[in-house]
């Protein structure tokens, strides 16, 4: 068995930045516990458990009223860990869940019940085996009412992506903005492409995530405190106000190298949004809008 991966930070830092009262933090993981979630065997990676009780005293210590739990790629299809920890949530979780593209209406219908409001399609050859199009458009036409769909992918098959995007018939949520090279700046080619997706569906949303993964030193960024991340994109988050939502991406899957200081990543957040008004509208509007509405 190899080796399992711790890829928290054991002592976050309490951030600068008091987020606004009902701050939704809108995008992080679950890890097991293994004993109780066992892993999928496709895994890529195999985490040290980072449960429910982990991750909501993160969210009081960070300042933060409210989770989304985006099912983990090292659980595969098996959503019971997101589904375990939003039931213990007292109504503070939602989540994104992964699953398997023949999945029926009734299993959506009990992922809905258990606060499942979207579902992930992963493109990123390092996590996943295969990503079926067409099968994923399938699922995407079957999904329950108020439901999005979440992707992850690289920016360079941005181009690639467009006709499946294009043609997904909900709400489409893109996870850290498609891993842009913030190095390029913020009218760099890969943010002028990702402005011309945003602007080809006005409900195509984003999320302005993971400085420590875009600027890391090992991606020829400058590393923590982020500043190619800030200055890139700031103004995306300025001119797409009502379509981003934020999340701190804890507990960073993959990340041992470089592992992030959580208060460092939430004091991100009035580089990006420098007014109340954009930090209402990132980190309570926004989400609660998306996952919420009902």
């Amino acid at each position: 068995m190899p080796d399992r991966i711790t890829s928290w930070h054991p002592s976050p830092s309490k951030p600068k930045f008091v987020p606004p009262p009902g701050a939704v933090d809108a995008h992080c993981h679950v890890f097991g516990p293994m004993a109780q979630f066992p892993f999928s065997a496709k895994a890529k990676y195999l985490p040290e458990d980072a449960g429910a009780d982990k991750l909501f005293a993160l969210r009081d210590h960070l300042g933060f009223s409210r989770n989304v739990i985006v099912q983990a790629s090292c659980h595969g299809t098996d959503n019971s860990a997101t589904l375990d920890a939003i039931a213990r949530s007292n109504g503070r979780a939602r989540g994104v869940a992964v699953v398997d593209p023949v999945i029926t209406g009734d299993e959506l219908a009990r992922l809905h019940g258990g606060g499942i409001r979207g579902v992930r399609f992963n493109f990123l050859k390092r996590l996943v085996d295969s990503a079926p199009k067409d099968a994923f458009l399938d699922v995407a036409g079957r999904l329950p009412v108020g439901w999005h769909v979440v992707i992850y992918f690289e920016a360079d098959i941005l181009e690639e992506m467009r006709p499946f995007i294009d043609a997904i018939p909900v709400p489409v949520v893109i996870d850290h903005m498609g891993r842009p090279d913030v190095t390029q700046g913020p009218v760099g080619p890969d943010m002028r492409a990702f402005r011309s997706l945003l602007d080809s569906r006005e409900d195509i949303w984003f999320k302005p995530t993971c400085p420590d993964r875009l600027d890391a030193i090992k991606e020829g960024g400058k590393g923590d405190p982020w500043d190619d991340f800030a200055a890139a994109v700031a103004p995306l988050v300025a001119e797409y106000p009502d379509r981003c939502i934020w999340g701190t991406d804890w507990p960073h899957p993959n990340m041992e190298d470089e592992i992030p200081d959580d208060g460092h990543i939430v004091d991100m957040i009035p580089r990006i949004a420098p007014t109340p008004e954009l930090q209402q509208a990132l980190l309570v509007d926004n989400p609660m809008r998306l996952y919420w509405s009902d």
